[in-house]
């Protein structure tokens, strides 16, 4: 199966989405289509995908492409040239990929497409909403308060906390907080990102694992992984990550813990994230569960979290979520003309 890789976009982490992709290229068979900050498209040759090609410019040699009913469209001199492939993946990170916009145009031009879909796009993307879905589905989530840009209130914790922007991943903007002078640092820090930011008690030596996987029929999961990292896992950590193209090693767990894992990601999964592979972040403390974030595009789909990469993959593909036929036949409009007559 031949698949189109979709990254860059307008955001914050779009090296993140083009460090993802060139970690892709050797794994799957892919065309591989570049948004650049324009929001052009551009079909990336394979064998020059490497990162100065975009720091440099470069990439506007090469084809670009036109968005069309039913996929990427090379124009030529005679005619145009639909880019060959059967399912695309949404490998954009943070704005334009992980909050709906590209769900949106893929399924706008009917191209089949793996990755969130509009409404788990909109719940993933906004930590508030997503710590809302966690509450309703009785899964376990840090205590946690809303700050806005312009309505600044008191903490109710105690320090430290931790403070991230509401709209973003890959630890972008994110602080712990261990004392109140500090604080202020640390706002301006994640109101330059974002107006609003989510408060949350730092736990130190708080237990962290990942779990990726998807729903194509069964449900394919990953090996759970306990991530190296130092106070918290920031964003030069996350960004070397997100090119790891090695498998890890399975996360030593006592026993129950692993099940309440799996348990809790197979209830946050579906049907919201029918379509998309993403990668589930818990914390373990005092034996108890939580997640902290769902990845819903997550750095490199999370590849080498799996033993076998690519049955999932081609599972998805072969399993994606079919829109509704709507008939549109006028039968309204012609019965009022039918009766004016």
């Amino acid at each position: 199966m031949q698949f189109g890789v979709i990254f860059g976009g307008v955001s914050y982490e779009h090296e993140i989405s083009i460090v993802s992709a060139i970690a892709l290229k050797d794994i799957i068979e892919a065309e591989f289509i570049f948004i650049d900050k324009e929001r052009d498209f551009y079909l990336i040759d394979k064998s020059k995908l490497k990162s100065k090609l975009f720091s440099s410019g470069e990439y506007k040699k090469m084809p670009k492409l036109e968005l069309k009913r039913g996929g990427f469209y090379q124009k030529g001199l005679l005619k145009e040239k639909r880019v060959e492939f059967d399912v695309a993946i949404n490998l954009v990170h943070g704005a334009d990929g992980e909050d709906g916009k590209l769900a949106s145009l893929f399924e706008f031009f009917d191209i089949p497409y793996i990755g969130p879909r509009i409404e788990g796009s909109v719940v993933s993307y906004n930590k508030l909403l997503t710590k809302l879905y966690l509450r309703h589905l009785g899964i376990n989530t840090l205590d946690f308060q809303l700050l806005h840009k312009e309505k600044i209130e008191p903490l109710k914790f105690d320090y430290p906390v931790i403070i991230k922007p509401c709209h973003l991943g890959s630890s972008i903007g994110v602080s712990v907080v261990r004392d109140e002078s500090e604080l202020s640092y640390a706002l301006d820090v994640a109101f330059e990102f974002d107006n609003e930011v989510i408060i949350e008690p730092f736990i130190e030596g708080i237990k962290e694992y990942n779990l990726a996987g998807c729903k194509a029929g069964n449900f394919y999961l990953s090996k759970i992984e306990e991530p190296v990292k130092g106070e918290f896992l920031d964003f030069e950590k996350k960004y070397l990550d997100f090119g790891r193209t090695e498998e890890v090693k399975e996360a030593e767990l006592v026993p129950g813990i692993r099940e309440q894992m799996i348990e809790s990601f197979k209830r946050l999964y579906g049907p919201l994230f029918c379509g998309a592979i993403i990668r589930v972040d818990f914390f373990v403390h005092r034996g108890q569960v939580y997640v902290n974030e769902i990845n819903a595009v997550p750095g490199s789909l999370a590849n080498y979290l799996f033993e076998d990469f690519l049955t999932p993959l081609q599972a998805l593909a072969r399993n994606l979520p079919k829109p509704r036929t709507i008939p549109i036949d006028y039968h309204y409009i012609n019965s009022i003309q039918s009766a004016k007559k």
